[in-house]
């Protein structure tokens, strides 16, 4: 729909104006996970336009007048994000960017600007459809579809940093469910599980170069992984476990399909894929650390070698305050890391 609206209501309006068109950003659309339940707020046709920042004025005077009051049997100026607006976004390139993401991609991605930029937002912007690249108008600057692919996925080395904390993520709390269990503690168990059953989540699809999700797409996303069945079912026998046993064995389940597909996608050295015992406890667990520990020995840049292994915005704080504001995102992650800009 929003594609015929640009093509059909929009694009007629820009005869002359040197711009690019998308629906990439906030929306449920743009990851492909809206349903007919979605349509019942901030929904409508919409599309957004990029032009040179002198000109974002007077362009969006021309196209919210020239819109139709509909299109498709659907409003054109509906709520959106709190704002009763025309489905038409204006705006510059740059600006809309660097409130998306805290940088702007053509000025470089430093190690910070990858590293602070959480995965729901650099999901948004590769994602989604766009429906014409017009920009630039002379200037030089790359276009919008040379700035989705340079952020599609993570340099190597800040893949296996990702990587590494998303598995040191696991290893701090492996052991839990079944020492939970042990004394009895079986909610104590269940909650420790589901929050380990989010992490492998995550982790499979960092696998796959996928940016994970914000929670309410993070199981819709995974099961649209090829060959992620078998590990979904892992997991959602984990989660509805009710003994720690068998809880612990559907988490090592899952942890070995991971093991197995990082040593299948070759980015450190080949370690062992079976589970083992936590020390001298009676506890099965992968070991993440193991994982952890030669993903961080095959990465070659120094600086990236010398973080913490503490991660990427998203594995510091899953607070939406600081997810959604780029600035907060930025000093905290940089607070934490010792990076500057």
């Amino acid at each position: 729909m929003s594609r015929a609206f640009y093509g059909e209501a929009v694009a007629p309006l820009l005869s002359g104006v040197a711009h690019s068109a998308a629906l990439i950003g906030p929306g449920s659309e743009v990851l492909e996970f809206d349903t007919a339940r979605s349509a019942d707020h901030d929904w409508g046709p919409r599309v957004l336009l990029f032009v040179a920042a002198g000109r974002v004025a007077e362009v969006e005077e021309k196209v919210v007048a020239g819109l139709p009051e509909r299109f498709g049997g659907f409003p054109t100026v509906f709520g959106y994000h709190g704002q009763v607006r025309p489905g038409v976004m204006v705006t510059e390139l740059g600006a809309w960017l660097r409130g998306q993401l805290g940088f702007d991609p053509r000025d470089g991605v430093s190690l910070l600007d990858w590293l602070s930029a959480p995965w729901q937002s650099l999901a948004e912007v590769t994602r989604g459809q766009v429906f014409h690249d017009g920009l630039p108008d002379g200037g030089g600057e790359p276009g919008l579809e040379a700035v989705r692919a340079a952020l599609r996925w993570y340099p190597q080395d800040v893949w296996r940093y990702v990587l590494a904390c998303q598995w040191r993520r696991i290893a701090q709390e492996e052991p839990f469910p079944g020492r939970c269990g042990e004394v009895g503690d079986e909610l104590g168990s269940a909650v420790v599980g589901a929050r380990l059953a989010r992490e492998v989540m995550r982790l499979a699809l960092l696998l796959r170069r996928r940016y994970p999700p914000y929670a309410k797409w993070l199981g819709s996303a995974l099961a649209r992984l090829p060959g992620s069945a078998e590990l979904g079912e892992s997991l959602g026998a984990a989660v509805a476990a009710r003994s720690w046993r068998e809880r612990e064995a559907e988490l090592a389940s899952a942890y070995a399909r991971l093991a197995a597909l990082q040593n299948r996608i070759g980015l450190a050295e080949r370690l062992d894929e079976r589970v083992r015992g936590f020390y001298d406890r009676p506890f099965r667990v992968i070991g993440g650390d193991r994982f952890a520990e030669a993903l961080m020995a095959a990465v070659s840049d120094p600086v990236i070698r010398g973080l913490p292994v503490t991660g990427c915005v998203d594995q510091l704080s899953d607070s939406v305050d600081l997810l959604v504001v780029p600035g907060r995102a930025r000093a905290v992650t940089a607070a934490v890391l010792g990076l500057t800009a």
